[in-house]
């Protein structure tokens, strides 16, 4: 945490080279050495204070009490040590020791700190009741309001207590090398290590036995069947008569892929005309031990039911645990006419939220392999025999999905067109497009060479900018909302500024969101896991506009907007 702005107790010498000087206590009643202080300094607590307090400015989401007491004392404890730091550096320039807090400055302090939170944490309610109302979002708990002081308290105090132990630790083994080395380097050496040890037990061990925990948790969920999902009785679907992949090695999502899904009876009901069965192949986990050859299994079982005789082929990269969006692929085969078939597979069984953090190389290769293994049967086709072939994923299967092409070009040649909906923000492709975008394009709708053929929209219903330019040939569209976390979450915001939040906000953000060093960065980081708690339209969230974003992309005819309203109800019923 650094050290403290205070002066060495009575009885030290103040010439020492310990670095106990700098981290003493500032007062004669201050604890005997070794013993664990829970005092506070005075510029420490000035700093916590001031990120504490902007730590209720509004981020994307709605935020619940116990949310922004985390958040709250995350900035605390940050704005703690900046605070100690600040004060260290100005007495090295200032060549003058520490000393201590007059109680006068501690009166004030108190003072300031009750009106300053008291008024932070009514803007605060003000502005998460504003988000609400923006989102159509009706939750909201009184007790866990009024309990989001003290679990800011508690995370606060907690956060502190380690970051002394470290320095206890430091000062410890500083003191242990100084018999083989000098002061200076014994110093230096001491933080090295007591650094580094800190993150390997973070990144490594912690981390490490989170995800284990988590990856044997989910693996058992992933044996589960979801209610009302029942094994197929049609050839057409992976797990069926006949299939190739057997229906217990395809995971809980995968059941639910191929158990489920419109009907020919269905999707005639809503066309009027006759229509076909769509054909569903997927691979689990428990398919296949490698991605290849899991990758090699679903396309086997997609040839075997006729996936390649299909007018429309669509290549779907799944999310973490293997969830496949029904919304997505269901406009998708309504749009066709039952004419329709896709394949996807299972890379991981952890959800989304944390697969994308920790499994970012098995989305890569899943949505390689799988692109390329489709592509190998589907280019040996005759070319008047060929189904048209898409490919779409959301959230981490966007990532996934884009690793299979090299850019525009390679989309526009090797597609009939594509659907990426919630990008991460770590997405290559995604990045390339935004960061190289049309100048005065903003960074939440931008526009990438007059969009002649990558596009992006938060509302495909209401136009696709730039609207009056064409967009002819195969057509790459992001669904992206201006609240989705997923998308605008970036390391860099701890430090950075991005272009979407110093723009006009899109119109379920407020406009009282500002860029905070280190606070938006965990404002953004507590909305992850909540991405999907919105309702349709908002954070990470995409269902009903996956008819619009699929009938831009796919081009059927004979459909008027009478017929769009109908399928959205559909797919997302609004009763």
């Amino acid at each position: 945490m650094g050290p403290d702005p205070h002066e060495p107790p009575p009885g030290d010498s103040p010439g020492r080279e310990e670095t106990e000087s700098n981290d003493a206590e500032p007062t004669a009643g201050s604890p005997k050495r070794g013993r664990p202080s829970l005092r506070l300094t005075l510029p420490g607590c000035w700093g916590a204070l001031l990120l504490a307090c902007l730590s209720f400015t509004p981020s994307l989401l709605p935020r619940g009490g116990v949310l922004q007491g985390l958040i709250c004392g995350i900035s605390a404890a940050i704005g703690y040590g900046l605070g100690v730091i600040a004060a260290y550096v100005w007495r090295a320039f200032a060549d003058r020791e520490a000393r201590g807090a007059s109680r006068r400055s501690w009166r004030v302090l108190i003072i300031c700190a009750v009106a300053l939170f008291a008024l932070a944490f009514g803007l605060g309610q003000y502005w998460q009741h504003e988000i609400r109302r923006l989102m159509g979002v009706t939750d909201y708990n009184v007790l866990a309001t009024v309990a989001c002081p003290f679990v800011a308290a508690l995370v606060f105090w907690l956060l502190l207590l380690a970051a002394r132990g470290l320095r206890r630790l430091y000062r410890w083994l500083a003191g242990l090398l100084r018999r083989w080395i000098g002061p200076r380097a014994a110093r230096v050496v001491g933080w090295v290590v007591v650094a580094g040890l800190a993150w390997a037990v973070v990144s490594g061990v912690l981390l490490a036995g989170f995800v284990n925990a988590a990856n044997e948790a989910f693996s058992l969920r992933d044996t589960e069947t979801p209610e009302g999902v029942h094994q197929p009785t049609s050839t057409l679907r992976s797990g069926g008569p006949g299939s190739l992949v057997p229906w217990d090695t395809l995971g809980r999502q995968g059941r639910a892929f191929t158990g489920s899904g419109p009907s020919a009876a269905d999707i005639g009901a809503f066309t009027h005309r006759p229509a076909l069965e769509p054909v569903r192949a997927y691979a689990g986990l428990a398919t296949s031990d490698d991605t290849e050859s899991r990758a090699a299994r679903a396309v086997a079982d997609l040839e075997r039911a006729g996936g390649f005789e299909r007018a429309n082929l669509l290549v779907m990269t799944t999310t973490g645990s293997g969830w496949v969006d029904p919304a997505a692929v269901d406009s998708f085969e309504y749009l066709g006419d039952g004419d329709a078939a896709t394949v996807a597979m299972q890379y991981s069984y952890l959800p989304s939220w944390l697969s994308y953090l920790v499994d970012q190389s098995k989305a890569r290769a899943a949505g390689r392999e799988l692109f390329d293994a489709v592509y190998d049967v589907w280019s040996k086709l005759p070319q008047d025999q060929r189904p048209r072939l898409f490919v779409a994923g959301e959230s981490l299967g966007s990532f996934g999905g884009e690793t299979a092409f090299s850019g525009e070009y390679d989309l526009r040649n090797r597609t009939a067109g594509t659907l990426f909906a919630g990008p991460p923000n770590f997405n290559t492709l995604f990045r390339d497009f935004s960061d190289h975008r049309d100048a005065g394009s903003p960074e939440i709708e931008p526009v990438y060479k007059q969009g002649r053929t990558v596009r992006f929209t938060d509302d495909p219903a209401g136009g696709i900018p730039p609207k009056d330019a064409p967009w002819n040939g195969p057509r790459v569209l992001y669904l992206m909302h201006p609240s989705d976390p997923i998308v605008w979450w970036s390391p860099d915001l701890a430090l950075t500024e991005p272009d979407w939040i110093g723009e006009a906000p899109g119109g379920d953000v407020l406009e009282d969101m500002v860029w905070i060093p280190f606070v938006t960065f965990w404002q953004v980081t507590a909305d992850l896991p909540f991405s999907t708690g919105v309702p349709d339209g908002h954070g990470h969230t995409y269902k009903a506009a996956y008819v619009d974003g699929w009938n831009a992309v796919m081009r059927p005819s004979g459909l008027t907007p009478q017929d769009l309203d109908r399928l959205r109800e559909i797919i997302q019923p609004q009763h």
